[in-house]
């Protein structure tokens, strides 16, 4: 299966790279980051069009480059923003519009920016506010007409909506969406596994693919597949992991 993906990255990477913009630091070295494209936000607009994101008080948005647009929008809509920071080895930001000078939206939408005037937020703060995210959306180095991703090959979305998955901020049914350029997308069959992410909308910059009952993961952590060293450089899964021991959440059954 991981062989299967890999092929099918690097098939889809080759195309990406000719409307892909480097990023400053890993060029165009898709294997670390995902790309900002021509026309993604065109494909953001495709995503403020539909009423999952008009309604949305609450919205979860991957750091991608390629997000960096709807991040901004999201905050001049008022909405409440939560996105990780690279790799999740600094864990979870909040992007409170109300508490941010709107002449500073622009550059806390960045991932320097957030860092300087986002607020840092854990789990256990999640919990204890009762945060509950109405939509989830996710750049992705690939993904086929089913929602079924093919990222980086790290897995970083999936750890992110396990986690969110454990302490109760989102359901089964929320939401999600990924916004990619059209070469990513693919017409390609795939499996999902039990920890496989699929998402209900799949947007580009020419159009939009609602995919039917996406079943999302319900399984929490797998930790005995976790990759090496994984659990030891992002705290948030280190601070789930002492949640549940604490008896203060409850492991999903796999």
């Amino acid at each position: 299966m991981d062989d299967h993906k890999s092929s099918i990255r690097q098939l889809v990477w080759s195309e990406l790279k000719k409307v892909a913009y480097a990023d400053s630091r890993f060029d165009f070295d898709f294997n670390e980051f995902i790309p900002n494209f021509q026309g993604s936000y065109e494909a953001a607009k495709r995503l403020m069009l539909l009423p999952i994101y008009q309604s949305a008080k609450f919205v979860f948005i991957t750091p991608d480059n390629c997000l960096e647009d709807l991040r901004y929008k999201a905050l001049v809509d008022g909405k409440v923003v939560l996105i990780t920071t690279y790799a999740i080895r600094r864990g979870f930001w909040l992007l409170d519009p109300s508490q941010i000078n709107p002449s500073s939206y622009r550059y806390v939408s960045t991932l320097d920016g957030m860092e300087q005037l986002a607020r840092s937020i854990s789990l256990n703060d999640m919990m204890e506010l009762g945060l509950q995210i109405d939509l989830m959306v996710t750049g992705t180095g690939a993904i086929n007409l089913d929602g079924i991703r093919f990222g980086k090959g790290h897995g970083f979305f999936d750890l992110e909506w396990a986690m969110l998955y454990s302490i109760g901020a989102i359901s089964s049914t929320t939401p999600t969406a990924a916004i990619v350029h059209d070469c990513q997308v693919l017409a390609k069959q795939l499996i999902p596994e039990s920890f496989d992410t699929v998402c209900d909308f799949v947007i580009t910059p020419t159009k939009l693919i609602e995919v039917p009952n996406a079943k999302k993961p319900i399984c929490g952590i797998l930790w005995e597949k976790l990759a090496s060293g994984m659990l030891e450089s992002i705290p948030p899964l280190q601070e789930l992991k002492s949640l549940i021991n604490e008896d203060r959440v409850t492991q999903p059954d796999p």
